[in-house]
């Protein structure tokens, strides 16, 4: 998935695993593809969700130019392991919902071509398109969700579109397209904002550590101090009686009492 690649390779179910095409238009798509993939992944990581992208999807049984490559998509309901294509007639499940990251380069293909085969032929019940340098799209962030065999434009609320099949909404960052959780009222973290949040986390649980055993070292040290305490007192407490035995012993017996 890093540069464009010379020729289809044949995998062992018979099917390419490319289209000899580049993975993004720039970094900046490529980035944002790879953010959206592996955040959703963690958002269903204990669901039986599938997310994957920029992965060959062929759609016509012995067709090989039958196939279609989403940039991001998500099918629910089906096992999440690795593939090397998707191949719809043995999922027996297309995407429920595409998100293509789009450029003027690729836009007769993502507003007409996949438009028609995402709603006619895949029947995907959500299709978002963004444009994350605003070359032509305007809004540069789009919707439409499928009613009755036809796309109607998603509305924004808040700033945001809101995906009825991921249960959170869409936003646009600058050049981010950024994933909303309404009942957190946050935005999904990416992975390098996940990965700075679980550092945090850990050091903050390495400091408590840190500080339980300080105050554990030091309850210890005063347990030890009370206990030295303890012993000299009673150290001093033996050293009384035999002072005072011994006094005992040298008085006169009719001056000696108890």
């Amino acid at each position: 998935m890093a540069t464009a690649r010379a020729m289809p390779v044949p995998w062992q179910n018979g099917y390419p695993t490319s289209d000899g095409k580049p993975m993004a238009e720039t970094d900046w798509h490529r980035e944002l593809m790879t953010d959206l993939i592996r955040t959703l992944k963690a958002w269903y990581a204990k669901r039986r969700v599938y997310v994957s992208g920029n992965l060959l999807l062929f759609y016509e049984p012995g067709n090989r130019r039958r196939h279609i490559c989403p940039d991001v998509f998500v099918v629910k309901g089906i096992a999440k392991h690795e593939r090397p294509n998707y191949l719809l007639w043995e999922e027996r499940k297309g995407p429920e919902v595409v998100i293509e990251l789009t450029s003027s380069s690729t836009r007769r293909e993502d507003i007409e071509d996949k438009y028609r085969l995402y709603r006619g032929t895949l029947h995907v019940k959500e299709y978002f398109l963004f444009d994350p340098l605003g070359d032509y799209l305007q809004p540069p962030l789009q919707g439409h969700r499928l009613r009755h065999g036809d796309y109607q434009p998603i509305r924004f609320v808040d700033g945001r579109l809101p995906s009825q099949v991921l249960g959170l909404h869409l936003e646009r960052n600058g050049r981010e397209l950024r994933l909303y959780d309404l009942v957190t009222g946050r935005r999904l973290p990416t992975p390098s904002e996940a990965a700075a949040q679980a550092e945090t986390a850990r050091r903050q649980e390495e400091a408590a550590r840190r500080q339980a055993e300080a105050v554990s070292q030091h309850a210890e040290a005063a347990r030890q101090q009370a206990e030295a305490a303890r012993q000299q007192a009673e150290r001093e407490n033996e050293q009384l009686r035999r002072e005072l035995a011994a006094l005992r012993c040298r008085l006169p017996k009719n001056h000696r009492t108890g």
